[in-house]
């Protein structure tokens, strides 16, 4: 995989763009996919920001039983019913299964939505730079997280680059991943510059956030293993210096050689303290001591546990 490179649409050609993008009617050639689960609490702002620029929107559920679907049907969403395994499961059988009308793919949870400017930069790129995209087979996104009202800008939590569009014959999964899927492609990608929100108003009940953390606590401590344990390789080559999907390859190979126990320390350290956290504010605290520490010992604690039943 080639080294991304970055959009080069500046500010002021965003702006001429925003509106070019309101007065064309014709979506732009992309299919969105939006996996749920009971996201009545979520679905709105996702659909609303992806709504009427894109060829078309999927939702691929897994059996909510709130207003999930009535929502989705608002939008003329197309429904899908799909049961969960896992996430990367989940994307697999939407990238096989469903009716995909265009070659690029826009792949969101229901707790993300695409700010203006994305769309904006967009519209840009795909009606105006359309030769820009020659040779690239994936667009990096900026992730903004928020927590809890709280946008996370330090600790080294933004910007995130996500792989969050892709041409569909050239995307690869990784079986591997049980908690955070990750989109790999076959060749060249290109950084965006503007940013998808990711915020879960669920997780506005921190029990809801930490019953959820503590599954995928297990979750990930089963991946720490079976990654340890297999020979097969990577979908990318782990490097520190290449693109954003190899550089998070890259940190779990190295976290994985780290001892238990004192890892999650180092890390909560690193990112409040190093990197400056502690800017992000009380939300900011507990986001940074939860997700770095509490959440990355309950996943040493977990493995422990594993091989001793395994013993």
């Amino acid at each position: 995989m080639k080294e991304s490179r970055t959009s080069a649409i500046d500010q002021p050609q965003r702006d001429r763009g925003m509106g070019a993008a309101a007065a064309t009617p014709a979506p732009l050639p992309i299919t969105a996919v939006v996996l749920t689960h009971n996201e009545e609490a979520n679905l709105n702002a996702c659909l609303e920001s992806i709504a009427g620029w894109t060829s078309s929107i999927l939702i691929v559920d897994s059996g909510s039983t709130d207003r999930t679907r009535y929502i989705a049907e608002q939008y003329g969403s197309d429904f899908f019913h799909h049961a969960f395994e896992s996430h990367t499961q989940q994307w697999r059988w939407a990238l096989d299964q469903l009716p995909l009308s265009g070659e690029w793919i826009l792949a969101l949870d229901a707790d993300q939505r695409v700010t203006p400017e994305l769309r904006n930069e967009l519209f840009q790129l795909f009606r105006h730079r359309a030769e820009q995209l020659n040779g690239f087979a994936g667009l990096y996104v900026k992730r903004r997280q928020v927590f809890r009202g709280q946008w996370i800008r330090h600790g080294g939590y933004y910007p995130k680059y996500l792989l969050k569009l892709f041409r569909r014959n050239a995307v690869i999964l990784d079986d591997c991943d049980l908690v955070d899927h990750h989109f790999y492609v076959a060749g060249s990608t290109l950084k965006l510059r503007c940013d998808i929100i990711e915020e879960n108003h669920k997780e506005d009940d921190i029990t809801f956030w930490i019953d959820k953390h503590n599954r995928y606590a297990a979750r990930l401590a089963e991946e720490e293993l079976h990654r340890n344990g297999q020979s097969a390789a990577a979908p990318l080559a782990p490097s520190l210096f290449g693109s954003p999907d190899q550089r998070s390859l890259w940190r779990k190979a190295f976290w994985s050689r780290l001892p238990r126990y004192v890892r999650p320390a180092l890390y909560f350290v690193y990112r409040y303290f190093f990197r400056m956290g502690f800017l992000d504010g009380k939300q900011g605290f507990n986001f940074h001591f939860l997700q770095a520490f509490w959440f990355r010992l309950l996943v040493d604690i977990k493995l422990e546990e594993v091989k001793t039943k395994g013993r």
